[in-house]
């Protein structure tokens, strides 16, 4: 990867989102924009992080003063930790090859972020809600009504009972959401022309480009697919409705 010139796209974006007042990335702030660009954080990623921060602080009320680069750095971090997760990349590019830390392996399995028992009811909730914002954005079309309504309520009436599942019970969920989860990408991504699907497979690739020599064929093929399943699923406002 280009630093300096990540490190350029990174202060011309934090331009934009600061209303033009231009905040150098130099310095310390450069030091850690670097690092970002050392541990493979897609240019995307990392302006997806900035942008949570901004929502924030927005939500905080009227600006005061520009936001540096730095304040960002959690967020920008954050947000890497959940596309590797979403991918299924478990090491920073940074640390491939490093005699201090394994290669890493899109091949083992990688915990959701709502696994923990107590979380499950309030994950359906949470995926619920996301269906119904996709339905009302218009983002799915007609064509997935039946599926939605089907889907939906199935996942009402498991997060009547998430709660109090144990053992076997509570793994069956838990596949039957992984199984509800593929059903909907599959249909979201069928709903594309191979043009869309050609570009979204593009981005994946510009995506995955720092982590592409330290993977087999076989692993960069299973990757790159859960990469664009990422791109379908935040095109169309889809939750993640596995746990």
């Amino acid at each position: 990867m280009d630093v300096p010139a990540y490190c350029r796209e990174i202060e011309t974006y934090l331009c934009r989102k600061n209303d033009g007042h231009l905040i150098r990335v130099v310095g310390p702030s450069f030091e850690i924009v670097s690092r970002w660009a050392e541990q493979g954080v897609p240019l995307k990623i990392a302006c997806a992080g900035i942008d949570r921060y901004f929502e924030r602080y927005y939500r905080k009320g009227p600006r005061r003063r520009p936001v540096k680069i730095d304040f960002c750095e959690a967020d920008v971090l954050d947000v890497f930790d959940e596309w590797r997760r979403a991918v299924g990349i478990t090491s920073p590019q940074s640390q491939v090859g490093s005699p201090k830390s394994p290669a890493p392996s899109p091949q083992a399995p990688v915990p959701g972020p709502h696994s923990s028992h107590s979380s499950l009811p309030a994950h359906l909730e949470r995926v619920l809600l996301r269906l119904s914002s996709a339905r009302a954005n218009g983002s799915l079309g007609d064509a997935f009504d039946a599926l939605i309504d089907r889907v939906a309520s199935e996942l009402d009436a498991a997060r009547a009972k998430a709660g109090g599942l144990r053992g076997a019970a509570r793994q069956a969920l838990l596949d039957r959401l992984a199984v509800v989860d593929a059903e909907l990408l599959q249909a979201a991504r069928a709903s594309l022309d191979p043009g869309k699907v050609a570009a979204l497979a593009g981005e994946a690739d510009e995506e995955l480009a720092s982590f592409r020599s330290a993977m087999s064929s076989d692993t960069y093929r299973r990757v790159r697919e859960a990469a664009i399943d990422r791109l379908v699923r935040d095109r169309f406002g889809l939750p993640t409705v596995r746990a």
